[in-house]
């Protein structure tokens, strides 16, 4: 690589013998070694995790034995199974992969104070005074891989990446897989990232790789000889400039975290009993309540309902979709109002000649999210519920209550629900950081 001319920028000045100011930890293979605890009998065993049980599923988490086999997230079933024949399913348990979540949170605070946690499986230590010295980020390393392996679970296995930036630290993770631990200094940069490819970095999806390649990035080589400016330009955003700098090893400060979320959704792949209508009405009736329990939660009204519905027919919807609608609400945090406009849109979706009889998934989004402190009611609106707002806001927090002790199908407003066994489990939340 020729020398880089960006050098003397300041942003880029590294302490020389403490240039390590990150660590990133990535849980390997997360829900199916959790599964592995559980059960000693699963232990050495290739595992799948799936949503529900059934055929018509694919997998959303795979053990490390499993993935030399070809099995990954979102493998079908049958697929998993022709790989794999001794392959062992096992129904998904978010609350169970909450708990060893907090566990392993617990675990490397005894070591560094948590920075934040990106996901159920991911989470970044920031590095300070000595702890920046690359051997001292590695001993750091160390100790919390053995930490977990001895107070949390043996099958618990993580890789660990220390760097200058986080973006490089979150990289680092990915160089050695499972159990990995390693560093990336300035010396090794690019040098060992040039194998990679482009949907290898963070920030970087389908998209932004098309995008990439349009204006000739073809590869990781192409990627660092861009300069910030033509980084900025790429992107059409200041993110492109910020990706440049952190891939150099620039702390740049994070953005603020929202005070409030944009949206909040619920997602089920539907077990085979519950794909029929009546089955699948009532899984998102239930998918509803849930999101209005995050939405008071929050302390947020929302505005804004959305709906995905998708045919379980081959040909009956949409390519990449399902059947999608939404509708405008008034701002609330009302299980009543969410589930009465729900109804409405279903009737609504589902309202043609020859509508669909059988759904594979639904997906429910509540946005337009207003806090509830600079909330403005509607004057004008006819409110058929009898009761003010603080009684009824003081009604959804009773029945949140309820549902935390003895789960969301125990309550259900409006009518009476079908068995719902099969409901419970198959949901798995990726990417929302368990609290």
């Amino acid at each position: 690589m020729p020398p880089d001319s960006h050098d003397d920028d300041p942003l880029l000045r590294l302490d020389p013998h403490r240039p390590f100011r990150w660590l990133f930890l990535d849980l390997n293979s997360f829900f199916a070694s959790v599964e592995q605890q559980e059960d000693p009998r699963l232990r050495g065993r290739p595992v799948g995790v799936v949503p529900s049980e059934g055929e018509n599923t694919c997998t959303i988490a795979a053990s490390i034995e499993a993935r030399p086999l070809g099995i990954r997230t979102g493998t079908p079933i049958r697929e998993a199974r022709r790989l794999c024949p001794g392959i062992v399913l096992k129904p998904a348990r978010h609350a169970l992969y909450v708990d060893y979540h907090q566990r392993i949170v617990a675990e490397v605070e005894r070591h560094a104070p948590v920075s934040r946690t990106w996901s159920v499986d991911e989470m970044s230590v920031r590095l300070l005074g000595p702890q920046r010295e690359r051997e001292a980020a590695l001993a750091l390393g160390r100790a919390i891989k053995a930490g977990i392996r001895a107070r949390v679970g043996e099958c618990l296995r993580c890789s660990v990446g220390v760097a200058p930036s986080r973006q490089l630290a979150k990289l680092a993770t990915e160089l050695q897989k499972p159990d990995g631990l390693v560093a990336l200094g300035p010396e090794d940069l690019p040098a060992r990232l040039l194998h990679l490819g482009l949907r290898d970095f963070p920030g970087i999806g389908a998209r932004m790789e098309a995008r990439l390649r349009r204006c000739g990035v073809e590869d990781v080589a192409a990627l660092w000889a861009l300069g910030p400016k033509r980084a900025r330009a790429v992107w059409n955003s200041v993110e492109g400039e910020r990706f440049w700098y952190e891939l150099r090893g620039a702390d740049i400060p994070e953005p603020p975290l929202r005070a409030h979320p944009h949206s909040i959704g619920h997602a089920r792949v539907l077990p085979p009993a519950l794909r029929d209508r009546d089955g699948a009405r009532h899984v998102t009736r239930l998918l509803a309540q849930k999101a209005t329990a995050r939405l008071r939660a929050a302390a947020c009204l929302a505005t804004l309902l959305m709906l995905e519905v998708v045919p379980a027919e081959p040909g009956r919807h949409p390519r990449g979709g399902g059947l999608r609608g939404e509708t405008r609400m008034r701002e609330t945090d009302d299980d009543r109002v969410v589930l009465a406009e729900l109804d409405l849109l279903w009737e609504a979706l589902l309202d043609g000649p020859a509508p669909p009889r059988r759904f594979i998934r639904s997906f429910i989004v509540l946005a337009g999210l207003v806090p509830v402190g600079v909330s403005t009611a509607d004057l004008f609106a006819e409110d058929a519920l009898p009761l003010r707002p603080q009684a009824r806001s003081r009604l959804g927090q009773a029945v949140d209550l309820v549902h935390r002790r003895y789960g969301v199908e125990s309550l259900i407003y409006g009518e009476a629900a079908r068995d719902l066994e099969s409901y419970s489990g198959a949901k798995i939340a990726f990417a929302r950081v368990p609290r």
